[in-house]
């Protein structure tokens, strides 16, 4: 199963949190793992977030950090084309989310997946309309 992971949701993988366990048995069922170009920056700004916040510990930023450059490696980046730019307008112009959700949303269109993955529920309604399946986490 081809499944693309918004930041939201792959970043489960490294905090701890409701829907880490389902996000981890996606992983594990997926057969090609998608991630936007925009993922990595996303999850280390996060990562940073709780640092900052003191509630992770230099170690653990710097374990979920290298956890997270390995997961990279196995999986597929999609970078920001003008289609993918092109698809992100038609989900701007037809749902009201985030600039950077809408991009996610493009990416998974441009790589045509069969799961779209997140834990933000406006961008999961977004993805729906553009004719995605979704999975919230």
């Amino acid at each position: 199963m081809k499944v693309f992971f918004d930041s939201s949701a792959f970043a489960k993988r490294f905090i701890e949190e409701s829907g880490s366990q389902h996000v981890e048995e996606l992983c594990v069922q997926a057969t090609e793992l998608y991630l936007s170009v925009l993922c990595v920056p996303e999850i280390v700004s996060a990562l940073q977030r709780r640092l900052r916040e003191k509630s992770l510990t230099p170690y653990e930023y710097a374990q979920a950090k290298s956890h997270l450059a390995q997961d990279v490696r196995d999986a597929i980046i999609v970078n920001l084309t003008e289609s993918v730019l092109q698809a992100s307008i038609t989900v701007l112009e037809s749902s009201p989310v985030r600039i950077l959700d809408a991009l996610h949303i493009g990416c998974a269109i441009e790589c045509g997946v069969e799961l779209f993955v997140s834990a933000d529920a406006k961008q999961l309604v977004a993805a729906r309309r553009v004719g995605l399946k979704t999975r919230p986490v």
